[in-house]
């Protein structure tokens, strides 16, 4: 529904519409073929925050496994501490820091190959400022559609990450991509 909602948008000439769409299908269902026409309209629009390389082919990849492997992941943490309870007796300690060490690993893999937060610029020449308050200074416009990733939120502003440093940007010009 999705890719069809964004397909008449993009046949409409809305294509910051088009591309929400687009992302939130690919949110929810993580596919080449998806990022590649997000970024074929980003491309041709002159949009940042749709890189088309093999970093993103291999993140795609990533996301695309993310919830099934920590699933996996979990259960296996907690049938391995179910037999370390049931056994403690009579295993040595080695078992214990191999099993603290899997769990390290299982948190690693949560906190590191999370998806990350995107959000899309919902206005033309929306103001991004180096910090939280109009008062701070001016760093650019974004044009609508642009992709940010969102780090976090503050009042009425998201931190978000423009060309490799932190930029804020009001509640009002951004979509956040759920």
């Amino acid at each position: 529904m999705l890719l069809r909602m964004a397909y008449v948008q993009d046949g409409l000439g809305h294509y910051p519409a088009a591309l929400y769409y687009l992302s939130m299908a690919y949110k929810r269902q993580p596919s080449l073929a998806t990022w590649r026409k997000m970024a074929a309209l980003a491309r041709d629009r002159r949009l940042t925050g749709y890189p088309d390389t093999w970093r993103q082919d291999l993140r795609l990849l990533v996301q695309r496994y993310y919830y099934p492997g920590l699933q996996v992941l979990l259960i296996g943490a907690v049938a391995g501490g179910m037999l370390l309870i049931l056994r403690r007796r009579r295993l040595s300690r080695g078992w214990w820091v191999l099993y603290g060490t899997y769990l390290l690993l299982t948190g690693g893999y949560l906190l590191r190959l999370a998806p990350e937060r995107a959000a899309l610029v919902a206005r033309p020449r929306a103001a991004l400022m180096s910090g939280p308050s109009a008062g701070a200074s001016w760093l650019t416009t974004a044009a609508a559609g642009d992709r940010l990733l969102v780090q976090g939120r503050q009042d009425t502003w998201y931190r978000v990450q423009w060309q490799g440093h932190d930029a804020y940007i009001r509640t009002q010009d951004l979509l956040l991509v759920q």
